[in-house]
């Protein structure tokens, strides 16, 4: 796998994708476009930090400027329903720190800067990657955006914050079909949530 690439830039494209020559090859690679600033003009040595994404068609290097850019990324992408593209969207608008922050401050807000993240994409976002990015698990009540419930069962407490994130009554019937009855809110909704993504 190749992990880091550095050498002289070629070219770059306004779509984000630059030319680099490592020991005479050109590695096409597609950056973020805060990256693609930062880069400079060409004729200049750059490191980037590489990530290989392996399709049934392509073999795609994305570059970083830094280590710590590319592991978000990948955290990004083990999300449900994040692609590449996403990925370096979410990046592009939020830096390794204020990604971490939006996500220590529960901040639905700021993720759905991002273009095409909505709320409930957000609100995924926010559950899964704080266990991905080594950060604490959000509280249910902060997600929602709303007041203590006081303590119904369990069940009752994912179903109204599947219906506070926009599902519909079939898709949060779907998601707690199999869902226990008893356990801990946050795991039961992460396992809702789950399903829901894989049934899309």
């Amino acid at each position: 796998m190749i992990g880091s690439l550095r050498g002289t830039l070629l070219d770059r494209s306004p779509r984000g994708e630059v030319l680099l020559e490592v020991g005479g090859v050109g590695y096409r690679v597609m950056v973020a476009p805060s990256t693609l600033v930062e880069l400079g003009a060409p004729g200049g040595t750059v490191l980037l930090h590489t990530h290989l994404h392996v399709r049934e068609d392509a073999l795609i290097l994305y570059g970083f400027a830094t280590a710590d850019e590319r592991a978000c990324f990948e955290a990004l992408l083990g999300a449900h329903g994040v692609g590449p593209a996403l990925a370096l969207a979410i990046l592009s608008v939020h830096r390794p720190l204020a990604l971490r922050q939006a996500l220590a401050d529960d901040d639905l807000d700021a993720l759905c800067l991002v273009p095409g993240v909505g709320k409930k994409t957000a609100a995924r976002l926010l559950l899964e990657l704080k266990a991905r990015l080594d950060l604490p698990d959000s509280d249910l009540a902060a997600v929602l955006g709303d007041g203590d419930h006081g303590a119904p069962a369990p069940r009752t407490d994912v179903r109204e914050a599947l219906t506070a994130l926009g599902y519909g009554p079939e898709e949060v019937r779907e998601a707690l079909r199999d869902v226990p009855h008893e356990g801990d809110v946050q795991l039961l909704l992460k396992e809702a949530l789950a399903r829901l993504a894989v049934s899309r």
